[in-house]
């Protein structure tokens, strides 16, 4: 009998979770501001996040952050429903105002982004096994822009190519800085031949098909880059 009673008692202090679980979605891409052909950014930064903050039960929420996709894209399908600040954390971008939004099942929310600078007529030159990688920089919004501190190639066998996913021997160990570590550009100062950047990458492995991309990395917190698009280069095995 005590037995029972005991057995009886703990189940009745057993309580029911009645709170639904994340049952809630939200999926976006990141537009380049003005492109009508709806381009998405260029990425590869691991510190470039939408951060969440969800305002349903505390005016002061921890903050959750979704990794931004390589392609500009984002998604978190375990969330749990409630209205949310939505802002952007990290990358080479001006500013974007928070949003705040429901999220329910099915969300989906899009931002236009505008990088510090474009890199444009981005080119690829291969010469036996040495690579050439030119680009022409221009600036969005002329002015207030974080230093310049490197130049940086990024090679890869795989299109997921940029910072922290390249091969080091021929990324990272042949960036260029400009003019050197200690002393970065300030873009209101540079000349025109400036603008126009190029580094070269030696010793590519013949018969190897890469993966390639210029980046322009600044001085802001996150030390991020603008990227140039992803170019593909076969090597000749002679």
């Amino acid at each position: 009998m005590l037995g029972v009673s005991m057995l009886m008692a703990g189940t009745s202090c057993i309580k029911k979770d009645n709170f639904p679980g994340p049952n809630a979605s939200l999926t976006g891409s990141l537009f380049l501001d003005g492109s009508s052909s709806k381009t998405t950014v260029q990425t590869s930064t691991g510190n470039f996040n939408i951060r969440l903050e969800e305002l349903s039960y505390s005016a002061t929420p921890a903050p959750q952050d979704i990794p931004i996709k390589n392609d500009g894209t984002y998604e978190n399908d375990k969330l749990f429903a409630g209205h949310y600040r939505v802002s952007i954390k990290g990358g080479a971008f001006w500013p974007v105002a928070p949003v705040e939004t429901d999220i329910r099942q099915g969300s989906k929310l899009d931002f236009q982004m505008t990088p510090y600078l474009l890199l444009n007529n981005f080119k690829a030159t291969l010469t036996d096994t040495v690579l050439a990688l030119t680009a022409d920089l221009s600036a969005p919004i002329d002015g207030g822009i974080p230093q310049i501190i490197e130049i940086d190639p990024y090679v890869n066998t795989t299109k997921f190519v940029g910072p922290g996913a390249a091969i080091y021997q021929f990324s990272e160990s042949q960036k260029l800085p400009v003019p050197s570590a200690s002393s970065p550009w300030d873009w209101s100062t540079l000349t025109p031949a400036q603008k126009s950047i190029g580094v070269t990458v030696t010793g590519l492995i013949r018969g190897r098909t890469f993966f390639v991309r210029l980046g322009v990395k600044f001085n802001n917190d996150d030390k991020s880059s603008n990227l140039s698009e992803v170019i593909q280069v076969d090597v000749p095995k002679q």
